[in-house]
């Protein structure tokens, strides 16, 4: 039997604070040292390596050093682009890594009038791993639409696709939301089909399909993802073992650190009683060397909100022992002061929902632009979060910003006939 360990969304780069930071690059390296442990026989990241596709370089440097740690063991490293990795104009940090010989990129499009895919052959174990790499919604069905699902049906031999979308029939109740691609676009048949995008793990038997796996996030990139981790959810990876078809998935759990979940639901309070409610909650808690996502919630029936002094609460759980404190205050409002909340934990699909709502509220014929609109805003917005790299001169940033907004938006802003 040959063994693989199948990962997707690292997201390594995505927290700011310092300790969360560590905790994220350490589930990397405890997950790249127990499929070694596992002796691997090549690993497979389905998309999101990174958080952007031109990331802190300390957090490049690091990774590097753990992907050729991976590559001197001997041990092949596959992957294809997920939507924060990719970059439509420029070369992401994904095609320097591969250039650099510690990665290799699956996703080779053959030219024709169907969408053809070269499989790459794995020397070791002959496996052959193909697929599509992460897109916006509007190209991504398209591609999918475009596959020449015939020519990967019929070649012979263990087959791997990667791909970095949710599924329609298997999209959780709660990423309603989320983009997704129908099943019935996927070619039939392969033997193991490796998933990224979906922060949530499943491995999904469908009949006339090898094992559907999606791992779910490493660690998580979102604060959603983290009050996911303390309410129990396992991050982690899936380690197959295979020969002419694959095994049952085993996940293997890795935490690098513990996590404590803690909720306040202050409806009907003061803003004096309810701070006196969540010191009582604080104390009901362990929560000693553990990463705490405190959830405070409910309508004060007087007072402001921010008479719930988060500072306080902090230094209170400090002190406690906690290692991380976030505080969600989101689902906190107050009868003297209606404000509108959005209840959104996915970001991206809080994003578009914000451009749905503005976009609803001008005056555009354009049809294909109302109904798409909001996926390029939000692609838009990417781009332009992405920092000056360094070494970039400020006109070559500028450049590169708007060449993948014309990427995004489909059009050359240098057109005179635009």
């Amino acid at each position: 039997m040959y063994r693989f360990a199948h990962l997707s969304d690292c997201h390594l780069g995505a927290q700011k604070q310092p300790e969360l930071r560590e905790l994220e690059f350490q589930a990397f390296r405890m997950a790249l040292d127990d499929a070694l442990e596992n002796d691997v026989d090549f690993m497979i990241i389905a998309g999101d390596l990174f958080h952007s596709n031109i990331p802190n370089m300390e957090t490049v440097k690091r990774a590097t050093m753990e992907l050729r740690r991976v590559r001197d063991e001997g041990v092949p490293i596959y992957v294809n682009y997920g939507s924060h990795d990719y970059s439509p104009s420029n070369t992401s940090m994904i095609d320097i890594l591969e250039t650099a010989g510690v990665i290799e990129k699956v996703v080779r499009p053959i030219p024709g009038k169907k969408l053809g895919l070269e499989f790459t052959v794995d020397e070791k174990t002959g496996a052959k791993i193909t697929g599509l790499s992460g897109r916006s919604r509007a190209l991504e069905v398209d591609y999918f639409r475009n596959l020449d699902r015939e020519a990967l049906e019929a070649e012979d031999g263990f087959r791997i696709f990667l791909f970095h979308s949710a599924i329609t029939q298997f999209k959780p109740v709660d990423f309603a939301e989320m983009d997704s691609i129908d099943l019935n676009l996927f070619p039939r048949g392969l033997e193991y089909y490796a998933g990224g995008h979906v922060h949530r793990r499943g491995c999904y038997m469908e009949e006339g399909y090898g094992p559907i796996v999606y791992p779910g996030a490493l660690f998580g990139s979102y604060a959603g993802d983290l009050e996911e981790n303390a309410r129990g959810e396992e991050r982690g990876y899936y380690l197959v073992e295979f020969r002419e078809k694959a095994k049952t998935p085993q996940f293997r759990t890795i935490r690098p650190a513990e996590f404590e979940y803690m909720e306040c639901d202050v409806t009907g309070k003061n803003s004096q009683d309810a701070s006196l409610l969540i010191g009582r909650e604080i104390g009901e808690h362990d929560v000693k060397g553990k990463v705490v996502m405190f959830k405070i919630r409910g309508e004060l029936s007087s007072g402001r909100t921010s008479d719930i002094d988060s500072a306080w609460i902090r230094r209170e759980l400090e002190s406690r022992g906690a290692r991380v404190v976030q505080i969600n205050r989101h689902g906190l409002s107050t009868r003297e002061i209606q404000k509108v909340r959005v209840a959104e934990s996915d970001i991206p699909a809080l994003e578009r929902r914000i451009f749905r709502e503005k976009l609803a509220g001008l005056d555009i014929r354009n049809r294909n632009l109302m109904k798409i609109g909001d996926y390029l805003a939000v692609e838009l917005l990417r781009k332009l979060e992405n920092e000056i790299a360094p070494g970039e001169k400020r006109e070559e940033y500028e450049r590169r910003i708007i060449e993948e907004a014309e990427a995004v938006m489909g059009v050359n802003l240098d057109d005179d006939n635009r």
